[in-house]
């Protein structure tokens, strides 16, 4: 006989670890006990040595399925204090404060043994919308401290009734210390208006049938629910919430349902079927065959829509009733946080819902859902949030000092990072206004206190009119930037574990450069402490500036105009007739003045941009209502089409290989004079941008540059143009990365940013 103590670390709190921890010693007819402290779990184990053994290897191996067990350590102990004691699961205790982060279990979506017992009319927890046990249910945004017990979060406003007392003490009960547990008689209800329970669910379910919107309490925040079908109901939602073109995420009661909506693969399936229950991009049947139509206004223009699964009890129930798919987006007004206050939401919805389905159980934490699209095999991560965020991802170099990146000023994140491990914060939005820039700061103070990272550094944007720039300039930690596009790249080579050196492919909308201009189009040689640009899109103005961004026509006044001259002409005035005469003659006017005297018209090598001129240059585009919307559409366009490429031309300019833009539009709009269809030609430009890619690709390397590729930046969402550059660059022989768990957009700025700290960092020992 002999005892030791045992330590282990990673995501062990709030995934039933305890359980699993007490079961399989007595399994093995060990004694002991086992607690939550501090963010990690211990505990002290007695018997043979061999079973001993056996108990540290079958924590390793075969942990419940939301723990992700990072490290496990046996060191001695006293003897005596566990001998003929059984095994029991003690009181957590805040023990020390250790050197290694504490790691935040995300929520987790309905199991199937709750699914049962929620639809099961013998079951005491039939039709309870709040339904949970140890593999599932909400963590993150319900935990206000670690370690993680019911005292600490959201819960303990619900005092256990006797039954559920009693499965909570049981160790062979599925709730053995599951905190959030509840039933109806001692958990949450819900409620709508002055009704309770089953009666508010009815009055949700009968506003939603009749054409109406509901706001929803969810897990993360409010969301905004009408029925998908219903052209009217999605036409008033989209009034309501100043959102005029973005697509909405449908929900759908099951795997069937979405089968016949969309094309689902292998890999689809087991995104939408994941605990963590993601909004997943799908292509749409072209036939809708026999299945209730989706109203046109879901996902206007689009031939893909994100659809997924129902996380938690209440949306079963709402679809169980309904019978129909449903619009459910977030709970807010365009570009604002999703509200997760019940009097925020009271507020700020009341001009857009006709009613509230609410609860008594408080929201901590801000969370939208995930969004991931499948690219061949590749798991792409659009958004990353509730489900996802906060798990800690591994970085390719010990942060012996812990550092912070604050992220860019789209699709906001914020990382904390230290111990080889970085927490990515969950999706907070664009930096546009200060209710979301007081989001930001609020996730950022309940990240560091969850995970106990005090940042030493603090990465950030070379941006000077970022928020997230502002605010890092105002603290008083060491700053470090992090140029724009070398985060983007650093993103997804921290990810695959290289530290470099690497190329650098980053295609995005726009970025500040080292030498003061707008970037978008880069090539990089790069590791993850520093970069050397060595290719680069022609640069074309902006007129305008930010007012180019929302108004894709003036970009592509601003190519035709005055795109950089590298030997090639502009395309000729005859060409552009057919597009300069949709336009305002005042308006046209007044850009061309603008660009002929170089006022307001900066400069930018952005390929984002370059889709927005093509898109308004074929007259799918000339105003955009969010962010990236052109680019979408031109992908939409280009459908499965099969084209020719276009002309492209690449040349040497100021020491760097540089693409010459000016052959391609023309040849472009040879091709659209000559009647060649839109899709066609939309087809064409994707093909011609990877053989671009391919060509500065090749060059770089025939110069010596790594044969390692590692793709990042926001036009790489696009499906399309991911496969082709991966395709051809494949056949170079080359090693190509993109991002999977972290998005390959500005959400993993952050994390970028902080891998870039924690290199230089490193370097300077």
């Amino acid at each position: 006989m002999t005892a030791r103590r045992f330590h282990v670390e990673g995501i062990v709190q709030g995934v039933g670890f305890r359980p699993f921890v007490h079961r399989t010693a007595s399994a093995l007819g060990l004694h002991g006990w086992v607690a939550n402290i501090n963010g990690h779990v211990e505990g002290e184990v007695a018997g043979p040595p061999r079973a001993i053994e056996e108990f540290a290897a079958r924590l390793r191996t075969d942990s419940p399925p939301l723990a992700r067990v990072r490290h496990v350590r046996l060191t001695g102990t006293e003897q005596h204090a566990v001998y003929d004691q059984g095994f029991e699961v003690r009181h957590s205790s805040p023990g020390r404060r250790g050197t290694a982060p504490r790691e935040i279990p995300p929520d987790a979506a309905i199991c199937a043994a709750c699914l049962d017992e929620l639809r099961d009319p013998r079951d005491r927890r039939h039709r309870y919308p709040f339904i949970n046990c140890t593999d599932c249910g909400p963590r993150a945004t319900i935990i206000e401290d670690l370690p993680y017990d019911r005292i600490r979060t959201t819960m303990h406003r619900f005092p256990l009734c006797a039954r559920c007392a009693a499965e909570y003490a049981d160790p062979t009960d599925r709730r053995f210390h599951a905190e959030p547990v509840a039933c109806p008689d001692c958990g949450p209800r819900l409620a709508w208006e002055k009704l309770r329970g089953e009666e508010a669910l009815r009055a949700a379910v009968k506003t939603v049938d009749e054409g109406g919107i509901v706001a929803v309490k969810g897990l993360g925040g409010y969301q905004l629910v009408c029925d998908a079908g219903d052209s009217a109901a999605v036409a008033q939602l989209r009034q309501r919430k100043h959102r005029p073109t973005k697509p909405f995420a449908v929900m759908v009661q099951d795997l069937g349902a979405a089968t016949r909506l969309a094309r689902i693969g292998a890999t689809e399936r087991q995104a939408l079927t994941s605990p963590e229950r993601p909004v997943v991009l799908l292509a749409r049947h072209r036939r809708q065959g026999t299945v209730a139509p989706l109203a046109p206004e879901v996902h206007p223009g689009l031939a893909r829509i994100g659809l997924f699964l129902p996380t938690t009890g209440l949306h079963h129930l709402l679809l169980d009733e309904l019978a129909r798919p449903l619009v459910i987006t977030s709970g807010n007004l365009s570009d604002e946080p999703i509200a997760v206050d019940d009097a925020e939401a009271a507020s700020t919805l009341a001009p857009v819902a006709d009613g509230f389905l609410t609860h008594d159980r408080p929201i901590r934490s801000r969370y939208d859902d995930s969004v991931v699209q499948i690219t061949g095999r590749t798991r792409i991560t659009v958004r990353r949030a509730r489900g996802l965020a906060p798990a800690p991802l591994p970085l390719p170099l010990p942060v012996r000092k812990p550092v912070a990146g604050a992220g860019a000023q789209l699709k906001h994140t914020v990382t904390l990072a230290a111990d080889g491990r970085a927490h990515i914060g969950p999706h907070t939005g664009d930096l546009s206004d200060l209710p979301t820039y007081d989001a930001f700061l609020a996730s950022y103070d309940h990240l560091r206190h969850l995970t106990g990272i005090e940042p030493v550094a603090l990465a950030h944007d070379l941006h000077p009119g970022y928020l997230s720039t502002q605010w890092a300039e105002a603290q008083t930690l060491r700053r470090i930037p992090v140029q724009h596009h070398h985060a983007h790249v650093a993103a997804c080579a921290a990810e695959h574990g290289v530290r470099g050196p690497f190329l650098g492919v980053a295609y995005d909308g726009l970025g500040l450069g080292d030498d003061g201009t707008l970037w978008g189009g880069e090539i990089l040689v790069a590791d993850l402490s520093g970069y050397r640009r060595v290719g680069r899109f022609a640069t074309a103005p902006l007129p305008g500036g930010d007012a180019a961004v929302r108004h894709p026509s003036r970009t592509a006044l601003g190519h035709l105009l005055g795109g950089e001259t590298l030997g090639s002409p502009r395309p000729y005035p005859w060409l552009t007739r057919s597009f300069t005469d949709r336009l305002d003659p005042t308006e046209f006017n007044a850009i061309r003045a603008m660009v002929a005297r170089d006022v307001n018209c900066p400069r930018t090598s952005s390929a984002g941009r370059l889709f927005d001129a093509v898109a308004a240059l074929l007259g799918l585009c000339d105003r955009v209502g969010y962010e990236g919307e052109a680019a979408v559409l031109l992908e939409a366009a280009a459908g499965d089409e099969h084209a020719v490429s276009l002309a492209h031309r690449v040349v040497r300019a100021q020491g760097l290989w540089t693409y010459d833009c000016a052959p391609t539009l023309t040849d472009l709009l040879e091709r659209q004079h000559d009647g060649e269809p839109v899709a066609r030609l939309a087809a064409a430009f994707h093909l011609t941008l990877a053989n671009v890619t391919a060509d500065l690709v090749a060059r770089a390397v025939a110069e010596g540059a790594p044969r390692t590729v590692c793709l990042g930046g926001g036009c790489f969402v696009n499906r399309r143009l991911l496969t082709e550059v991966k395709r051809r660059l494949h056949a170079q022989g080359l090693r190509v990365l993109v991002g999977g768990q972290v998005p390959v957009g500005d959400g993993g700025i952050s994390y970028g940013q902080a891998a870039v700290a924690a290199a230089r960092l490193d370097g300077e020992r």
